[in-house]
């Protein structure tokens, strides 16, 4: 066994980016996820591990350090919040363009605009969906845990690199604030220079036959070169979504209703199945957890058996999008969710369930 910490959601993501061997963190504060930062300042990465961690002077300019940092091959990452997320989405769409990896938490709070610093899931189309300029997509996982805040670091920069593109993490104030036990993993040493070049011959710092240093841009003022990166960059994201769908199905045997939700709704709708069960209902939970690529065929599966959904976000219903393309209007799905920073009861979830689809 690793070993074990009581931490804050934000403090394990940290923790983590000092193990996996980041080279450098970028950020700015926000609430609710300041504790990164914080973190990162207070450890002093740069004696351990020879990991940067510079506070830039807004969320504009880390996004693009992070730039600057992954098209030399190393690993970078930052975080924010919603509205900071928002300054970051050019830089971010920059980053897709010119396939470079990076790792970006989101810990959502409530908006639009400034909103409120209460937890939030109303970020998923902002996600899932590009939110920045351009046909784009990133690679997003949705951690449930303070464990998965930490793991899901690790497996990010492995993802990252695999596919040349940046992905998110995509919490919420509530996973990022609370504590829970977590098991860290070992640490991994930081790429030499030389590691670089060889498993990232594409950074500028790689040699080529042609230069001494590549040049690395997403702009390219020929429609007919510009369309022809585009379908790579669509073929990239079809081999994804083939190769990299994660999902966990709870108390899925022999079920009338399903839940779908992610992140601290999951953890709710955990509590919801078994007050369900205590009235005698049969229903299991599906919780995606990457949300790009979406696990479609995964409820698709599961269309056989039960009578309804019930997608549960904190949000006005963002994901619920994803599920009814899915489902393809062969049982009904409904959305229930909280807004403006509240979250949502297990009691109020299994209400919802019985007015929605079992009353409906």
């Amino acid at each position: 066994m690793g070993e074990l910490k009581l931490m804050k959601g934000n403090e394990a993501v940290a923790e983590a980016a000092i193990r996996a061997g980041a080279d450098g963190y970028f950020g700015y504060p926000i609430t609710p996820q300041s504790e990164v930062i914080e973190y990162l300042m207070a450890e002093k990465p740069y004696e351990r591990t020879g990991m940067v961690v510079l506070q830039a002077e807004s969320e504009i300019a880390a996004i693009n350090m992070v730039y600057g940092a992954a098209g030399t091959g190393k690993k970078a990452m930052t975080s924010s919040s919603s509205p900071g997320i928002s300054l970051k989405m050019e830089g971010i769409s920059y980053l897709a363009g010119t396939e470079l990896p990076c790792v970006i938490l989101n810990v959502v709070r409530g908006g639009p605009g400034l909103g409120t610093i209460q937890p939030s899931q109303a970020d998923y189309f902002q996600a899932t969906k590009g939110g920045g300029h351009g046909d784009y997509r990133m690679i997003v996982l949705a951690p449930a845990s303070v464990q998965e805040m930490s793991d899901f670091v690790k497996l990010g920069f492995e993802l990252a690199f695999k596919y040349r593109n940046p992905l998110m993490i995509l919490s919420d104030g509530v996973i990022g604030q609370m504590m829970e036990k977590v098991e860290l993993f070992d640490p991994i040493p930081r790429w030499t220079d030389e590691e670089i070049k060889e498993m990232s011959p594409w950074a500028t710092t790689g040699k080529t036959k042609k230069r001494e240093r590549n040049i690395l841009t997403s702009l390219d003022l020929d429609p007919s070169r510009q369309e022809k990166h585009n379908e790579k960059l669509v073929a990239k994201y079809k081999k994804i979504s083939e190769n990299e769908i994660r999902f966990e199905k709870i108390n899925c045997e022999d079920i009338d209703y399903l839940f779908v939700a992610y992140g601290s709704s999951s953890r709710i709708c955990q509590k919801a199945i078994q007050l369900a069960k205590e009235k005698g209902i049969k229903i299991g939970l599906l919780r995606p957890i990457t949300l790009f690529p979406f696990p479609t065929k995964a409820i698709q599966d599961m269309l056989g058996n039960i009578k309804g959904i019930l997608c549960v976000e904190m949000s006005a219903g963002q994901m619920v999008e994803d599920v009814r393309l899915a489902v393809e209007g062969k049982v009904p799905v409904e959305h229930y969710g909280r807004m403006g920073g509240i979250v949502h009861s297990p009691q109020e979830v299994l209400e919802a369930l019985e007015q929605k689809i079992i009353g409906g």
